[in-house]
């Protein structure tokens, strides 16, 4: 009895694995251009000399910057040379916020500075500077039970990073919910986590019925600082001044470059980045190098002549970080063909180590893309995660449910330089770059090759 139940399950697992096998027979298709694929990407640094290249040429590309526009217009004529098809740009409207002169600092007890950076979009304080007592605050729960001590104080959100979600709402929403209670600034400690003394900047918005005030980001050392001082009972007086304004909307534009599908063309895999940046650092990581990346996914393919059935289309988009216009503008010019979007992929986490992709769809399509990622074993980016997306793909995926996907990387530094000063070429690795190259080129070229439309 026993030797026949040993038998057996030795012939099971046999059976198993000849219908794995079977199972992922269509894919034998495939091994060898992801071979070539892999190989031309990892041959040489050309993308990471690429990124360096826009980072170190054009530096931060806000929107409305000429910085900006001098990027998106080289973005072209690279396009162009790299020999891709249908090489265009989308006009869009941009918000124009500039910065202008700002400084915080303590004038008592005793004079010190305080290392900040403004909140997209805020306002600008009185000229000559506003000066007020601050309030130190954990959460939005103890801004509500200290309400009545904040009129006339400068609130301080000293809340430290947990998640990007949860913690950014403090940066997006945390100037209304103190003038709500009479505060005449509210500064914000970083969202990230504990760096050398480093700002992070990124967006905030105003309510409809909340006064307008100033609003700006300090340091994590700054924020604990003022929580100390607090504490101790001799809270600081902060003088802070901000030129900060909004200008008219500016002319942009999102960048299309494209190999066009030899059987069916209009059907489309779309790969990209935002090419705008926050207007300090150089913007190498958020998000020059996912434009990068994705960009040259389609250079590789194009340099090994692998012309897939459907349309290829790279989007380098305007806008992400204060406006989310050139997602919403592709949205609407594609609505009527967004039906016809076969699968859409964000690179939008920097382009450290790739582990693999997040991925959004029904059963039958994640099947196949972990069939694809398997490929991408030899350089340890095959792992699909839950669920993948990003803000430049997502109005155009929502409105018409295409699978979405997102380059997943080893990100335990990413938020250390987001939106920051920091966030510059020498924190890219060149092989980290040929490996997110070789990954994104592999998947969007199987995904727009394969006979049947991915789900189906």
């Amino acid at each position: 009895m026993t030797t026949v139940l040993v038998v057996g399950a030795c012939l099971g697992k046999s059976a198993l694995v000849t219908g794995q096998a079977d199972e992922l027979a269509w894919l034998d298709a495939y091994r060898e251009p992801a071979s070539r694929i892999i190989g031309a990407a990892m041959a040489d640094t050309f993308a990471w000399h690429r990124l360096a290249e826009l980072s170190d040429s054009f530096g931060p590309r806000l929107s409305g910057s000429p910085q900006l526009e001098g990027a998106i217009r080289w973005a072209v004529d690279e396009m162009l040379a790299d020999g891709l098809e249908n090489v265009h740009l989308e006009p869009v409207m941009v918000p124009h916020w500039v910065r202008g002169q700002e400084r915080a600092r303590i004038v008592r007890p005793a004079k010190q500075e305080l290392v900040m950076l403004g909140l997209g979009g805020s306002i600008a304080t009185p000229p000559g500077g506003l000066e007020a007592e601050t309030i130190v605050v954990g959460s939005f729960d103890e801004l509500e039970t200290r309400a009545d001590e904040v009129s006339g104080k400068i609130v301080v959100y000293n809340v430290p990073f947990t998640t990007y979600p949860q913690t950014v709402r403090y940066r997006t929403t945390g100037a209304s919910r103190a003038a709500r209670h009479g505060a005449m600034a509210s500064l914000v400690r970083s969202v990230g986590p504990r760096g050398a003394r480093t700002p992070h900047t990124g967006a905030m918005t105003y309510t409809e019925t909340d006064p307008q005030i100033p609003a700006a980001a300090i340091t994590v050392e700054d924020s604990e600082l003022l929580q100390r001082m607090q504490d101790r009972g001799t809270p600081a007086w902060v003088r802070l001044e901000m030129e900060a304004h909004m200008l008219p909307d500016a002319e942009s534009a999102n960048v299309i470059g494209e190999i066009r599908g030899r059987e069916w063309p209009e059907e489309v895999v779309v790969v990209g980045g935002h090419i705008d940046s926050w207007d300090v650092g150089t913007g190498s990581t958020d998000d020059g190098g996912g434009s990068i990346v994705t960009w040259d996914a389609l250079r590789i393919l194009q340099q090994l002549n692998l012309r897939p059935r459907r349309t290829l289309r790279v989007v380098l988009w305007t806008n992400e970080e204060n406006g989310f216009r050139g997602a919403t503008a592709y949205r609407d010019r594609y609505a009527e063909e967004l039906a016809n979007h076969v699968m859409m992929l964000e690179s939008d986490s920097g382009v450290f180590r790739p582990r693999g992709f997040g991925f959004t769809g029904n059963p039958r399509a994640r099947k196949t893309v972990e069939a694809i990622g398997s490929l991408l074993r030899g350089i340890d980016a095959h792992r699909i995660g839950p669920s993948g997306g990003g803000a430049d793909i997502g109005p155009s995926v929502r409105a018409a449910n295409i699978p979405s996907m997102s380059l997943d990387v080893d990100g335990s530094n990413y938020f250390a330089i987001h939106h920051t000063p920091a966030d510059t070429m020498d924190k890219i690795d060149p092989t980290d770059v040929a490996r997110n190259v070789a990954a994104v080129a592999v998947m969007a070229y199987v995904v727009a090759e394969m006979p049947e439309r991915l789900g189906r």
